[in-house]
Parts: structure tokens; sequence; C-alpha cells
């Protein structure tokens, strides 16, 4: 089935932060990264959130962030149909106020259930007022994740200045949901955007406790969301969803295994694709005056993205288990 609507997916995070449970939404770079996915979640009864920025779209759409919004949508809707898969899109990191213009173009082009606005690098005022003019511009169309805080790393091609990362304030998270009406709220607890694996990181599941008890006092049934998951262990992200957290952002992880598959399956083939020592690099000429030719079993694109999809498949249906996600999706059965 197609992703569907903004209502259905504000259903799926409440019976998540109900049943203490959660998504890896998860970057789309590549279609074979959409494939895998999909098929990932089909196997264990996931329903599946994925996410696209400005640069993933333009990707699709061969430069023009518009037409790839058109081409993903249409992608993601036929695929989630023919794999029986309930999948949601949301439109990561719309960088305001700079991107207004995309993020209207986003809303407008129907594809995506919800939208990630970021003006968190700028003072709590100037969020604040960005983030509520988000809100009002979209309407009803579509859901609002914000981001209070901001997390260090690399996102995309963005770094934040001095690598420097701010603990989101509870206090500071009421008065935010209060004044914006977001419908998501993304917090800095310790995460980084890229690779945490190995790094010294205070990351705190106290805090998100801290932050989402607040907003349920203040009356706010507000989804949390942790950006910069990939590496964080297991037992971290436990802790995580019994804070309150019910969706977390994974990219570089995807992109990891994309290359690593990829560059497994060539140097395993390698003898099939490129020639031996000795035998002229004729490539224009097909190796015609050559006893050895090429396998199109190893080289015809469709092998590698076979294995790329199977390994992309394999990690989603294991982050499923681990968020519990697994047989949990919102229309069981068909």
């Amino acid at each position: 089935m197609p992703h569907n609507t903004t209502a259905t997916l504000a259903e799926c995070y409440e019976r998540a932060r109900a049943g203490s449970y959660g998504f890896f939404a998860s970057n789309v770079t590549h279609f074979d990264v959409l494939v895998g996915l999909l098929r990932g979640s089909a196997s264990v009864d996931s329903d599946l959130v994925v996410q696209l920025g400005r640069e993933e779209a333009a990707f699709f759409g061969d430069g023009d962030p518009a037409v790839g919004l058109d081409v993903f949508g249409a992608c993601l809707g036929t695929l989630a149909e023919r794999h029986g898969v309930e999948a949601f899109c949301n439109v990561d990191h719309v960088h305001l106020p700079d991107s207004f213009g995309f993020l209207e173009a986003a809303v407008d082009s129907g594809v995506p259930d919800s939208v990630m606005v970021d003006a968190s690098a700028e003072p709590f005022e100037r969020n604040v007022e960005l983030t509520a003019e988000a809100v009002d511009r979209v309407g009803d169309d579509v859901l609002v994740e914000a981001e209070l805080g901001r997390i260090a790393g690399v996102e995309g091609t963005t770094e934040t200045p001095g690598d420097e990362a701010f603990y989101t304030d509870p206090a500071d998270a009421v008065e935010f949901v209060d004044r914006t009406g977001c419908d998501l709220l993304a917090v800095s607890i310790g995460t980084q955007h890229g690779v945490a694996s190995g790094r010294d990181l205070d990351v705190r599941p106290d805090l998100a406790a801290d932050i989402d008890g607040a907003l349920r006092d203040a009356g706010h049934e507000t989804p949390l969301v942790v950006h910069g998951a990939s590496g964080l262990p297991d037992e971290r992200i436990a802790e995580l969803l019994d804070a309150g957290v019910c969706k977390f952002n994974k990219n570089t992880r995807y992109q990891y295994e994309f290359a690593r598959t990829t560059a497994d399956f060539y140097h395993e083939h390698v003898d099939a694709v490129r020639p031996p020592a000795g035998v002229e690099n004729d490539r224009a000429g097909f190796f015609a005056d050559s006893d050895w030719e090429p396998d199109k079993t190893f080289f015809h694109p469709h092998a590698v993205s076979g294995a790329v999809r199977d390994r992309i498949a394999s990690v989603m249906g294991d982050l499923c288990e681990l968020t519990g996600s697994a047989g949990e999706t919102i229309h069981p059965g068909q």
C-alpha cells in the first residue's frame, strides 16, 4: 500500500509512544537502499518511515529537487504497495529561513507525510518564530518535526560549527512546543550526526525522559526524535525507547552498507571485471582481440544491486526488531 495520510502517520507515532516502541526513520540516498528498506520492513511486518532531504531529492531528480520529490514519491508508493508495507515519507532537515520555498514545494508535491524543519542553529526566540511560521504555512497537510538544541557532526554536507552540541532543556522544550505547535520534537541529548560508534559521547537517556515527562505534565503528547542514531549501541536504543523516543534518524549506516557491500562484491569478482596483466585495456573494442573477456554474470549492474538490496533488507529487519516495530503494523493482514 502506498505512503498514506498524515493522520495515519500520527496514529503510528501515538501507538509507538504508548507501546514504548519506535521506528528508525531511514534516509534514502539510492534506489537500491529504498528497495532494501521495503523488503526488510515487509519481512518482519513493520511499518516504515523513510526520509530524504534536499540533497537526496536533487539526486533522484538529476539535480532538480522538485522533480526528485515526484520521482521518489512515485517509487515509494508503487513499491510499498507491491511489498504490502505501510510506508511514510518525511522530508528531512529543511533549513530555515533559507528553504521556505523548498518546504512549500515539498508540501505541494503531495509526497511527504511529514516535514522536518530545522532552525536549531538560530537563537531560541528565532527558532520559535521560524518554526511557528513553518507550522502555519503547511497547515494540517503534513506533520511538522522541529529541532531544539543542536546536534554535532555532519548532516549531508553540513557540519555543525565547532562540532559542538547543545543539550535541550526540558522547560525550553515545553515552551517551544507551546508556542510553535510542532507535532514531533527532535532533541539534543548527546548524539551526533554521522557515525557515533567509538566516540566519547555523553548520550543521556535520562534527559530524554525528563523532556518527555515535562511535555506530558504540560499536556503535550509530543513524540520525541533522536537524530544521529548510527552506531548507538542496542542498550542505549532500548533506554531511549523507555524514555519516550519513538523516532530515530539513521542515514550513515545505510551509506556504509551500500559502499561496503559494493566494494566486497567487486573485490571478490575483480577478475570478472578488470582485465589481467598483459591484456590490453580495450574497453571500446570490448576486448575483441583478447582471449579474455569480462563476465556479464558479475558486471551486470543488477548483480551488485541485488547484493546491496539483500544486505539493506537484512539490516532493516534487525533494526525493526531492535526498536520493537516488528509485528506492529498499523494495518495487520493487509
